[in-house]
């Protein structure tokens, strides 16, 4: 019988535990179960470990802990079933979709063949899963985008966004913090800062939470953002028991 899941060696320090091959709510909670019984083990030798969609990548110091006792170690913590963490709460972040500050909408609205404020209650409307931080810090990956809006990413990137877009593609959204170019679509901006340095707790949605989107006008959004800029809080936070 094979195992659930594919090794794979990313350099001589790091091992990639790969489950499935889809974006999934129940294989990303394989990869946060064997993530979180790493962390809970403390194991010598095991630097860092890094969840996304289907993986999870094991860094590890070969000088203290070989690959076939990592490999060991992932085979017992899967023989155990782990379960995976619940999710620790539900956002809600206000979301501007006005055409003025959501560069994209009008365009995404054409290729899905709806109005801009279908596009817009469409994309308010569902219920988001943190999958995974990447690419850049605090580049928060999220899925759970209704079908609706599945559009695929650009052929070619277009320039450089605003800071603290809300964007689609890819049949996914993803709530970016820096400005620069990309190949997906600007679909709303959000006034809350998904990464801030400063704060106590970096990176504010923790991997697995639910996220949902508010939907607020301009003006509302220049307001918020202003007094986001100060390092208040903007987002609510529910936590599930």
């Amino acid at each position: 019988m094979s195992e659930p899941y594919r090794l794979l060696d990313a350099g001589e320090r790091a091992l990639v535990v790969e489950f499935g091959s889809t974006v999934d709510p129940a294989i990303n909670g394989q990869v946060l179960a064997l993530d979180a019984a790493f962390v809970a083990a403390s194991i010598e030798g095991v630097r860092e470990t890094v969840p996304t969609y289907r993986s999870l990548m094991i860094h590890y110091d070969p000088l203290l802990i070989s690959r076939e006792t990592l490999v060991m170690r992932v085979a017992e913590f899967e023989a155990a079933h782990p379960q995976a963490p619940k999710p620790g709460a539900v956002w809600t972040f206000p979301c501007c979709y006005d055409p003025v500050i959501a560069e994209d909408i009008a365009e995404l609205a054409a290729l899905v063949k709806l109005d801009v404020a279908e596009v817009a209650r469409i994309h308010a409307s569902g219920a988001y899963r943190a999958y995974m931080y990447g690419f850049a810090p605090g580049y928060c990956y999220l899925g759970g985008l209704p079908q609706a809006l599945a559009v695929s990413r650009r052929a070619t990137v277009r320039p450089p966004t605003p800071e603290n877009v809300v964007l689609v593609g890819g049949g996914l959204s993803l709530v970016a913090t820096f400005s620069m170019p990309t190949g997906w679509y600007v679909a709303g901006r959000t006034p809350e800062r998904m990464f801030a340095p400063q704060r106590a707790r970096p990176f504010l949605v923790k991997v697995g939470d639910e996220l949902r989107f508010e939907p607020i006008d301009a003006q509302t959004f220049a307001a918020l953002d202003a007094r986001a800029a100060k390092g208040e809080p903007i987002a609510r936070r529910e936590a599930l028991a």
